[in-house]
């Protein structure tokens, strides 16, 4: 298999509380990740960081045969120019927890936005990329409507679909549901399982341990800032070796 993704020595650290300390991990094309831990073990830092959505502290993410957010010169890391930055970073969709659609733009327009203003594509290409997604998610019939009409799940879907829109090599999800009323969760879910029975290359923060038992080729269970156990999803949930991750398990199982 192909390396998509590798963090190396990741750290990151807010004041003086440490959110991750030193995370090393690999994501090969074609698989599912998905990230499990309780609040606060710096799930979501991981993935800000991978994107460089959040600056390490140390070490660095390599995205498809690349640093993100640096070049290599002389033995040292340099920062790169924005526009070299926000190139590499189009190569990671990213689905956050509150979908962060433009209000102020219908359903097509989220879409289309991306491929038009950093892709260069036409308006027609846009329109008929972002009518095939929005079929996909189940969002077509509702492409002149703006987000203040929608469902939580809806909004989820058509950010999946204006991410999907960007032609990225990875998807990363934060936590997809976790702002979705419960009847609502089982839709965004279906989406998220078409896209990884496609192949889709999938990195999920998440809390459906259904889910991840499922779907996911791997499982990262990370607690307090470090990984706590990694390995195949049905290996690690249901029989995680480190103690305190059986007693997470134990918890959201019960």
């Amino acid at each position: 298999m192909t390396l998509a993704i590798r963090t190396v020595g990741i750290r990151k650290s807010f004041g003086a509380h440490e959110v991750l300390k030193g995370i090393d991990l690999d994501v090969n094309y074609g698989e599912v990740l998905c990230i499990l831990g309780p609040s606060g073990s710096g799930k979501s830092t991981l993935l800000r960081c991978i994107n460089h959505l959040e600056v390490p502290d140390g070490g660095y993410a390599w995205v498809d045969g690349q640093i993100i957010g640096y070049a290599l010169k002389d033995g040292a890391l340099h920062e790169l120019p924005v526009k070299r930055l926000r190139a590499q970073q189009s190569q990671l969709g990213m689905v956050f927890q509150h979908f962060n659609l433009f209000a102020h733009r219908t359903v097509l327009g989220n879409v289309i936005e991306g491929p038009m203003v950093v892709r260069g594509l036409s308006r027609e290409e846009a329109t008929a990329r972002a009518m095939d997604l929005l079929d996909m998610v189940g969002m077509a019939e509702k492409a002149q409507a703006f987000p203040a009409q929608l469902s939580g799940g809806q909004k989820q879907r058509v950010a999946i679909a204006r991410a999907l829109a960007m032609a990225p090599r990875v998807m990363l999800f934060d936590e997809p549901t976790s702002a979705l009323d419960p009847e609502l969760v089982g839709e965004v879910l279906e989406v998220m399982k078409r896209l990884a029975a496609a192949g889709t290359t999938m990195i999920v923060v998440t809390h459906e341990i259904g889910f991840a038992r499922e779907v996911a080729d791997r499982v990262v269970v990370m607690i307090d800032g470090e990984i706590r156990e990694a390995g195949p999803a049905a290996e690690v949930l249901s029989a995680p070796a480190d103690p305190r991750v059986r007693a997470f398990l134990g918890r959201v199982l019960a």
